[in-house]
C-alpha cells in the first residue's frame, strides 16, 4: 500500500476486529466458568484445560489488540482456531456447526496475515521497532 497512514489504520482496525471475538469469548468463559467446563467435558475435552483456554482467548486477544508480540501470538491463535474448529465444530452434515468450523478456518487465515505482516506501526511492536 502506498499510503502508510491508510496501511497503519487498516492494521489497527484489523487487530481490533480480529481480537474482539477472542476477548469477548474469553471473558464469557471466565464469567460462565462452570458452563464452559461442562461444555468442554461434553465434547471430550478435560475441563481442567478451561483456564488455559480462557488465558489463550482473553490474554491472546488483548495482546493482539495492543499489538504486543503479535506475530507469535497470532501464530498461536491461528493454531488454536484450527484445533478448536476441529474439536468443537467439524460436523459434516450439520450446517450451523460447519459455518462455525469455516469461521475458525477464516480467522486462522487472518491471524496468519498478522504473522506475515506484523501489527503495523500503530502498535507496541511498532513502537519497539523504532
Amino acid at each position: 500500500m502506498n499510503n502508510p497512514q491508510i496501511a497503519n489504520a487498516a492494521a489497527l482496525l484489523g487487530r481490533i476486529l480480529i481480537s474482539a471475538i477472542f476477548i469477548w469469548a474469553g471473558y464469557g468463559k471466565l464469567t460462565g466458568y462452570a458452563g464452559t467446563v461442562a461444555y468442554m467435558g461434553k465434547m471430550g475435552v478435560p475441563g481442567a484445560l478451561a483456564p488455559l483456554v480462557i488465558l489463550t482467548e482473553l490474554g491472546g486477544g488483548l495482546l493482539v489488540l495492543i499489538g504486543y508480540q503479535t506475530r507469535i501470538v497470532a501464530f498461536l491463535l491461528a493454531g488454536f482456531c484450527l484445533l478448536s474448529g476441529l474439536i468443537f465444530h467439524l460436523s459434516i452434515g450439520d450446517a450451523p456447526n460447519m459455518i462455525q468450523f469455516w469461521k475458525n478456518v477464516a480467522i486462522a487465515g487472518g491471524f496468519l496475515g498478522l504473522v506475515a505482516h506484523g501489527a503495523g506501526a500503530w502498535s507496541i511492536d511498532g513502537r519497539l521497532a523504532k
